[in-house]
């Protein structure tokens, strides 16, 4: 009954006959469905919207803006910000994002149910809106050591959880083109739901097969023929552009009037310092326009497209009975955000969180290391050959090449050479206490000396520590097991700077200011040491991600993961 009675007061609202709770007057509406810019005012009521033209109430006069549907990040992994969620959202309300839509696979692969459970628990009565995706692949691959094992049975209960939608980038595409019995059972978990997918460079009949096992959408295209061929078979094309993988200004010329619809703007991964120095997706719209997109075309892929895709019934539009998440932009080029309503209510003012909000703290964490620290030697294996296989950074890419050259040697050990930008590289387990340790070289850093740490690698999240020097190397994988996970810069023996992260190794507890600012002082640390990367943390955190061409590297060693197995270090195959 008190539902029917809320619903006669938003009718009668809509009929015009009882004032609205708020009245935004002046602007040009997004008009999403229709493809054109409405000048007409928009009517709140109880926390939705209840109709477009002349309706009395209190006003908000917000003429010469205009008035965008809440964004919706349709792929990102919200452990990449290094920030709680509640820090999240009051970095992402701000920039205009009120909803998002998480793959928690990060912390899954260290936590197990229990991460899920965290993440869950962390977003409940934020002011934005924490929607997730169940982790397909945790482990990743059996290429590496992870912290949890998740299977059909063990995502089953999440599923009538309001806040789950589907099934997560399904990045073992080679075990569904195979048709991996397990992999089948996750995905059949969802017929009528969302199931993302993550085939990069997929082609032909495999790419089929993909699409057959009831793969939905794909984030990974970095080549425009990639993504045509992928719309072509009725994948949704979410363009990324993220803190490491910048694919929107290849991928834009896929979005054509008749494709506008299957395609999204995402960000997968961002990092603290791309937060405060460009944005969210507002910064994604002012790319996208600039390289000649119609505004409201930009706007559908971060609203309506997303919403569509993932069943949202509530969003994604300025339409009666949709929520009143509302955004205020000043113009359509800078899209700097004025105000945003959720489900009617101001929470950002003129670019700033709202006074007078109260939000929820955090539950407590999970633990995060159990590491059997190695030996330095570890770091130095005898010479085998006279070749040796190094991964080649692109970049802003997280593909990478493979090389082969001859192997930098000192005393009949492998060596780094600087003068060459030859580093070593090395995952070390930190979930079972296994001692696994695996061992590469890598071109792209540019360090001159020294050493970087990270317990943040993806997706199974052990520590990975990139240097000129192992003595360097093995005091920064020591310095971040005493944190309990961060990252650190160390050269000569000095840790020259930290972020300590010890939610899952993953996480800060502090606010998006202090994480930016204690990376920026890594990024100082890493550049006095003669890095030449933009962002070489979120480099180092990809290197140990065994799904993507074409080098790799895990705890279990070299990973070739075009054939998808472990190969020698030394020699060309």
């Amino acid at each position: 009954m008190q539902n029917i009675s809320k619903w006669q007061k938003r009718l009668q609202a809509a009929r015009g006959e009882i004032p609205a709770d708020l009245v935004l007057t002046g602007a040009r509406v997004a008009g999403v469905y229709s493809g054109e810019w409405l000048k007409k005012d928009v009517a709140v009521f109880d926390g939705v919207i209840v109709g477009l033209g002349d309706y009395s109430g209190p006003r908000i006069d917000i003429s010469g803006r205009y008035l965008l549907p809440g964004l919706i990040d349709g792929h990102l992994h919200v452990e990449s910000s290094m920030l709680t969620l509640r820090e999240l959202a009051q970095a992402l309300l701000p920039l205009g994002t009120t909803t998002v839509v998480s793959d928690p696979h990060e912390i899954a692969n260290v936590n197990g149910p229990a991460g899920l459970d965290y993440l869950l628990a962390a977003s409940e009565g934020l002011p934005l809106d924490f929607f997730f995706m169940l982790p397909s692949c945790v482990p990743a691959t059996s290429l590496e050591t992870s912290g949890a094992r998740l299977e059909a049975p063990d995502l089953k209960p999440y599923l009538g959880h309001p806040r789950v939608l589907g099934l997560a980038e399904v990045m073992n595409f080679p075990g569904v083109v195979a048709g991996d019995p397990g992999l089948l059972e996750k995905i059949a978990l969802f017929p009528r739901r969302p199931v993302d997918g993550h085939a990069p460079l997929l082609s032909g009949k495999a790419l089929n097969a993909y699409r057959l096992a009831g793969i939905g959408s794909d984030h990974e295209c970095t080549q425009l023929a990639e993504a045509k061929e992928k719309l072509e078979m009725g994948f949704y094309i979410m363009l990324r552009e993220g803190s490491l993988a910048k694919n929107l200004a290849d991928l834009l010329p896929v979005v054509t009037p008749a494709s506008l619809r299957r395609t999204m703007l995402v960000t997968d991964d961002s990092h603290p310092g791309d937060l405060v120095q460009n944005g969210h997706l507002d910064h994604l719209l002012r790319l996208a326009v600039a390289r000649g997109l119609d505004p409201l075309a930009a706007v559908t892929m971060a609203t309506l497209n997303p919403a569509s895709y993932f069943g949202f019934r509530d969003r994604g539009a300025l339409s009666p009975g949709l929520a009143a998440d509302l955004v205020v932009v000043e113009d359509l080029a800078s899209f700097k955000v004025d105000k945003v309503l959720k489900n009617g209510r101001l929470v950002v003012d003129r670019g700033r969180m709202a006074s007078g909000l109260e939000l929820p703290s955090p539950p407590p964490p999970p633990p995060a290391m159990q590491v059997k620290m190695p030996d330095i030697d570890s770091f130095s294996p005898p010479v085998a050959g006279d070749a040796v296989k190094v991964i080649g950074l692109i970049p802003g890419q997280l593909l990478t090449e493979k090389l082969v050259l001859p192997p930098p040697v000192k005393d009949g050990r492998l060596a780094a050479d600087p003068a060459q930008d030859l580093l070593k590289l090395a995952v070390v387990e930190r979930h079972r206490g296994t001692g696994n340790l695996g061992l590469a070289l890598v071109r792209g850093f540019g360090l001159k000396q020294g050493a970087l740490a990270s317990s943040v690698a993806h997706d199974s999240h052990n520590i990975v520590v990139v240097g000129a020097a192992e003595a360097d190397m093995l005091l920064a994988v020591e310095h971040l097991v005493k944190l309990q996970g961060g990252l650190a810069v160390v050269a000569g023996g000095r840790v020259l700077a930290d972020l300590p992260l010890p939610i899952a190794g993953l996480i800060s507890p502090k606010p998006l200011k202090a994480v930016a600012g204690a990376y920026a002082h890594l990024m100082a640390a890493y550049r006095q040491l003669g890095g030449v990367l933009d962002d070489p943390f979120m480099a180092l955190s990809f290197l140990a991600l065994p799904v993507i061409p074409a080098l790799k590297l895990t705890d279990l060693g070299l990973v070739d993961v075009n054939k998808f197995q472990v190969v020698p270090l030394f020699g060309e195959d």
